[in-house]
C-alpha cells in the first residue's frame, strides 16, 4: 500500500477495528483498551502513518500551539525570549506561533477570535496591557495567558515580571557613584506600568539624593532614543549621566552624542536597561540593569502549558524575579 494514500480507514480496516476506535487511540479523547491499542500502533508503525494535525485538532479542540505575542519583533529583547520559550514549548510538545502586533489590534475581538478558530491553546502577551473590554472579551473564550514585560500592570493576575522600580533605583545610584549630578531620564511610554515604574525609580533615587530631575518620553525604540537624546542636549546641555529605559534607547543615544562631539562615558555616562547582547557589541559597550530573560520565558512558558493542561484548576500566578547591575564601558570613568 502506498503510504502517502494510507488513510485512518486503511488503518481501522487493517487493524480490524472501527474507524471510530482507530480515532479514538490517534486524539486521546477516551479510552482504548491495550489490547487494541497495541494492534493499532502496530498498524501505524508498519504504514509509518502521521496523523493531520488539523484533523485532529478539529476532534479534540486542541492544537499544542502556544502564541507569543510581541509589540515589537525588532527589538532585540524579545528574539531573545522567543528563543527560551520555544525551548520549553519544544520539550514539552508544544508548537509556538510567533504574532507582532499593535495596540489597536490588542483591543479587537477579531484578533483573539483567531486564536479560537485556531485552536490556540495558550498565549505569552508581551504586547501593551489589555484593557477591560479586551480582558472580558479573553475571558469569555476562556483561552489560558500569562503577561510579561510591557503587558504586566499589579491589576492583572498571572504574570512574570522583574522589579523594575529597584532596577530603576540601581542605574540611577550607580551613576551617583562615578560622580554624575545632572542625571536625565529618557523613560518608555507613560502608559505602560513597567515604564512607570522605572520612571518612578529614577525619581526616587534622584529625590534621595537632593538632585533635580529632567524626563523626556521616549518609546522603547531605536530612533526614539536617537531623537529624544538630540532633544536632551538641546534643552539640558550640561547633563552628564543619563538613565535610559532600556537598552534599544541607549545603542540609539550613540548617534546623537557622536554629532554633538560628546564623549562616553568622558562626558557623559549613560546606562540602559534589559540586558539585550547588542548593547555588548556597540562602541563603547553600555552598562545596563540586566533582566533575567531566559528564565522570564522559561518560567511563562511552563505556567502557561501547566494552565493549558489543567484548565479545571486555577493559576494566579504573579512572580517577580530580581535584576543585576552590569558595569561596562559606557560608565566607566
Amino acid at each position: 500500500m502506498d503510504r502517502k494514500k494510507v488513510t485512518i480507514r486503511d488503518i481501522a480496516r487493517e487493524s480490524g477495528v472501527s474507524v471510530a476506535t482507530v480515532s479514538r487511540y490517534i486524539n486521546k479523547v477516551s479510552y482504548t483498551s491495550p489490547e487494541t491499542e497495541k494492534k493499532i500502533q502496530q498498524v501505524l508503525d508498519r504504514f509509518n502513518y502521521t496523523p493531520n494535525a488539523m484533523a485532529r485538532s478539529l476532534a479534540t479542540q486542541k492544537s499544542n500551539t502556544i502564541a507569543f505575542v510581541t509589540p515589537d519583533i525588532t527589538n532585540p529583547f524579545f528574539p531573545e525570549l522567543v528563543k527560551s520559550i520555544e525551548n520549553v514549548a519544544k520539550t514539552n510538545g508544544y508548537r509556538l506561533l510567533l504574532m507582532n502586533t499593535n495596540e489597536d489590534e490588542l483591543q479587537n475581538p477579531d484578533f483573539w477570535n483567531q486564536f479560537k478558530s485556531n485552536y490556540i491553546d495558550g498565549f505569552i502577551l508581551a504586547a501593551s496591557e489589555l484593557s477591560s473590554d479586551a480582558q472580558g472579551f479573553l475571558q469569555g473564550l476562556s483561552i489560558p495567558f500569562v503577561c510579561i514585560d510591557r503587558a504586566v500592570h499589579p491589576e492583572q493576575q498571572n504574570s512574570v515580571s522583574v522589579n523594575n522600580f529597584e532596577g530603576a533605583c540601581l542605574a540611577v545610584n550607580h551613576l551617583i557613584e562615578i560622580g554624575c549630578r545632572k542625571i536625565a531620564h529618557i523613560s518608555g511610554p507613560n502608559s505602560l506600568f513597567p515604564a512607570l515604574e522605572r520612571m518612578n525609580g529614577y525619581l526616587r533615587s534622584m529625590e534621595e539624593h537632593q538632585l533635580k530631575p529632567f524626563i523626556l518620553e521616549g518609546d522603547f525604540t531605536l530612533a526614539s532614543g536617537t531623537v529624544q537624546t538630540e532633544r536632551l542636549l538641546e534643552e539640558y546641555p550640561d547633563v552628564d549621566g543619563v538613565f535610559y529605559a532600556n537598552d534599544l534607547m541607549a545603542i540609539g543615544s550613540l548617534k546623537a552624542f557622536k554629532k554633538q562631539n560628546r564623549s562616553i562615558p568622558k562626558d557623559v555616562a549613560i546606562i540602559g536597561f534589559d540586558g539585550i547582547q547588542l548593547a555588548e557589541i556597540v562602541h563603547p559597550e553600555i552598562s545596563t540593569i540586566k533582566q533575567p530573560i531566559d528564565k522570564i520565558g522559561e518560567i511563562a512558558t511552563s505556567h502557561l502549558i501547566k494552565a493549558v493542561e489543567n484548565r479545571e484548576e486555577t493559576f494566579d500566578v504573579n512572580i517577580t524575579l530580581e535584576i543585576e547591575l552590569v558595569r561596562r564601558e559606557s560608565t566607566r570613568r
